[in-house]
Formats: C-alpha cells, sequence, structure tokens
C-alpha cells in the first residue's frame, strides 16, 4: 500500500501544492486578493470537480482489468477516459463562463466578486489539460516542474517583475493555466514508454456508445458525490463572504491547509481503489480485506499526526499565509477545528476509494447527501448565525456532518466486504461483437 500509494499522494501534493503558492504569495498583496483567489477557486473546482470525480471510474475499470490480465480492456479503459475527460472540458467550461452573475446572485463584495470572475473565466484556458492530467495521473517529475513554474509565473504576474504588470489574483489563474499545460507536456514525454500501449493504436471501439454509457454511469455518482462534499465547503464558503472580506479570507487560509493535508488520504483512497480493484479482479476476496485495512490504516494514521499538528501550532501556520492580522487571528481560530476532523476526514475518503474499488459508487453519494448536506449544512447554519457562533460556527457544523459520513462509509465498507464480489464490466457489448 506505502509503495503504490507514496508517487500517487506526491502527485496529489503536487496539484494541490499550486493552490497553495497561489493562496501564500497573494496572500502578501491583500486580505481582498487572497478573498478573491478563494471566491475564484470555489467558482473553480465547483464547475470542475464533478468531472475529476466521474474520471475516478477510471479506477475500478482499469483495476480489476489489470488484476484479471485483460491489457486490452485497460487500453479500452484509458482512451475512453480521454474522451470522457474532452468531453468533461466543454461542459465545465459553460459552467464557468456565467462566473460574474453567478457571484452577484450570491451576493459577494462587489470588488472581490469582480476580480474571481475574471479568475474563474481564466481558468478556462487550462481545463483540458486539468482533466487529461488526471485521467493520466502518474508523473512525479511533469508535476515537481509544474509547480516550478508556477511558482515562477506567479512572481512574475502576481507583483509585476522583470516588465510584467502587476496582475494580483488575476496574474496567478494565468500562471496556474501555463503550469498545467506543461505539467501534460512533460507527462506525455517523460512517462511515454509506459502510456504507449495504452494510447496507441487507437481503439475504435474505445468510442463505442454503450460501454462509454457505462464507464459514465459507474463515474457520475463518484462525481456527484465530489460535487456534495465540496458544495457543502463552496456553500459556507458563500456564507463567510456574507460575513465579510476577512471571514472568507481566513476561511480560504485554514481551508487550504486542511485541503493540502487531504491530499495524503485522498491519494491512499486512489492506492486502495487500486489494490482492492485488482484482488478483485483476481476474484482474491481474502487480499481485498486486507488492502482495505492497509489503506485505512495509512490514512487515518497520517490524518492522525496531522490533527496533533493543527491543534498545537495554529497561529504559526496561518502566518505562514499572510501578513494580514486580521485574516491569519480568524484563520488560526479554524484550523483546531480542521484538525478535529482531520482523522474523519481520513477515515471517509479512504472508505470511498475501497468502495470505488469494488465498484461501489452510488453508496457515498447517497451518504454524502445524508450527511453533508441534511446534517452538516444546518448545523452549520444554526451555530454561524442562528447561535451566532460566526466562523467557528460554521465550521464547526461541517465537522458533525464529516463525523457522521465517516461512521456510515466505514459501515458500509465492512459490509460490502463481507462476501463475495463480482468484476464489473464495460465492454461486454464489443466482447460480443
Amino acid at each position: 500500500m506505502v509503495r503504490l500509494a507514496v508517487p500517487i499522494v506526491a502527485v496529489q501534493l503536487g496539484q494541490m501544492l499550486m493552490g497553495v503558492v497561489d493562496t501564500i504569495m497573494v496572500g502578501h498583496v491583500s486580505a481582498e486578493a487572497i478573498a478573491a483567489v478563494a471566491l475564484g477557486n470555489l467558482y473553480f473546482f465547483g464547475a470542475a470537480i464533478f468531472g475529476m470525480g466521474a474520471l475516478m471510474a477510471l479506477d475500478p475499470v482499469v483495476a480489476q482489468a489489470v488484476g484479471a490480465g485483460d491489457t486490452v480492456s485497460v487500453a479500452r479503459g484509458v482512451q475512453r477516459g480521454l474522451v470522457l475527460a474532452l468531453g468533461l472540458s466543454v461542459v465545465a467550461t459553460a459552467l464557468l463562463l456565467p462566473a460574474r452573475p453567478v457571484l452577484a446572485l450570491l451576493h459577494q463584495p462587489a470588488g472581490v466578486a469582480d476580480v474571481a470572475a475574471t479568475y474563474a473565466r481564466v481558468e478556462i484556458a487550462g481545463i483540458v489539460p486539468f482533466y487529461i492530467f488526471g485521467a493520466l495521473r502518474q508523473s512525479l517529475g511533469a508535476m515537481i516542474a509544474g509547480n516550478l513554474t508556477n511558482v515562477g509565473l506567479n512572481y512574475l504576474w502576481i507583483y509585476g517583475r522583470l516588465g510584467f504588470p502587476a496582475a494580483g489574483a488575476v496574474g496567478s489563474a494565468w500562471a496556474t493555466v501555463v503550469s498545467r499545460w506543461v505539467m501534460l507536456a512533460l507527462l506525455l514525454a517523460v512517462a511515454w514508454r509506459s502510456l504507449r500501449p495504452q494510447l496507441l493504436p487507437l481503439r475504435r471501439e474505445a468510442l463505442a456508445w454503450e460501454p462509454l454509457r457505462r464507464m459514465v454511469a459507474l463515474g457520475a455518482p463518484i462525481g456527484i458525490q465530489y460535487e456534495l462534499e465540496y458544495g457543502v465547503f463552496a456553500v459556507v464558503g458563500i456564507m463567510m463572504g456574507w460575513m465579510g472580506t476577512a471571514q472568507l479570507a481566513g476561511h480560504q487560509v485554514a481551508l487550504n491547509l486542511a485541503s493540502l493535508a487531504f491530499m495524503v488520504p485522498l491519494g491512499v483512497s486512489a492506492a486502495a481503489a487500486v489494490l482492492v480493484g485488482h484482488a478483485v479482479g483476481r476474484g482474491d476476496i481474502a487480499e481485498a480485506r486486507r488492502a482495505a485495512a492497509a489503506g485505512l490504516a495509512c490514512g487515518v494514521g497520517f490524518m492522525s499526526a496531522s490533527a496533533l499538528v493543527m491543534l498545537l501550532v495554529p497561529t504559526f501556520l496561518a502566518g505562514i499565509y499572510t501578513t494580514d492580522a486580521s485574516v491569519a487571528a480568524l484563520a488560526a481560530s479554524l484550523i483546531p477545528i480542521a484538525g478535529v476532523f482531520q482523522v474523519f476526514d481520513g477515515i471517509q475518503v479512504v472508505s470511498i476509494g475501497i468502495l470505488r474499488g469494488v465498484a461501489d459508487t452510488r453508496a457515498p453519494m447517497v451518504v454524502n447527501v445524508l450527511g453533508f448536506w441534511l446534517v452538516g449544512l444546518p448545523v452549520s447554519a444554526a451555530l454561524g448565525f442562528g447561535a451566532r457562533g460566526g466562523p467557528r460556527g460554521l465550521w464547526w457544523g461541517l465537522t458533525v456532518g464529516l463525523m457522521l459520513v465517516a461512521l456510515v462509509l466505514i459501515w458500509r465498507v465492512r459490509r460490502r466486504l463481507a462476501g463475495e464480489i463480482a468484476r464489473v464490466v464495460i465492454d461486454r457489448d464489443v466482447a460480443r461483437a
């Protein structure tokens, strides 16, 4: 599990580090700039995260095909993933175009919303490499180069160096777009030897409608689950905007830090999906159970250590991101709450990966609706506004929802791994033809 998870975690962390670098570098411009990045990212991922989840359908399809020794189905699965990535790019672009009127309807601070809308629309230029890199995610070298490119371009375009105009938050968006194209190009160059058998020759059956429909049916619940989970944090971000610019900026700092830690169990979750999927493809349910236990041990173990750091040094962590005293104080008040929910976040995300490995993608979607939207969000609103708990009240409500989701999902894992599990087959119509 560790051997497989480490490179995946590194890639996940590399992707997240772009947002961390953007937040830190913009955070030294002004509270308004960091709030604009927060709102722009909130809108971008709100539009794009469904596609990120839908492409996770590749995990059980490809992993189980590998476990069964079916190399043709592996290639078909990867090529269908690329077709889906292009289609999802069109959908995400359509959602990103009306950023300004949507943010106006959400009653966000006018000056912040204008910059955030521009930020989100600039990101359209990077949506294709964002999805394709996600579908092929396997090159740490490309990720490192992309992050270095992002840092350099941020320096030039945020602050206005070497003759470039100081573009602030919008400059960071352009830096991210260019860096995503650099990462995709380097991924194809560095990993071409391992990717070539999956990408060439082009297979006409990869465009067959019925298998594509099945893959969408498998991936859509994952995408909806991603959207629901992210959507709760997005709605809380909108509520923070109602409270003020400093509250939104402090929320961004704390959420950015929590999201960075989350990349580790997210990578472990992907590794668990692969190893469980391999075992299911071989028909070895005992090995699937061992892989599930290893994934939970790694993911929850790391998040326990992360929780300890957030509980002990919140002020130091907040100070890394911003020099604005009010923003840093708000972030420092939220970071310990993030520490409380770290363990439960680890449980729920690794459990989702295990369930994805057995092609159980609908249960996490239902659990997210119940836990986050019917419990967590109402409790957030009640504590934040009704009980006048402010930003901390909003975050405690999220913690309650996250705890419930984690407990239900770990129960679901135990139940699904208690009996035999059949391999999911996408190509049965093609095989008969």
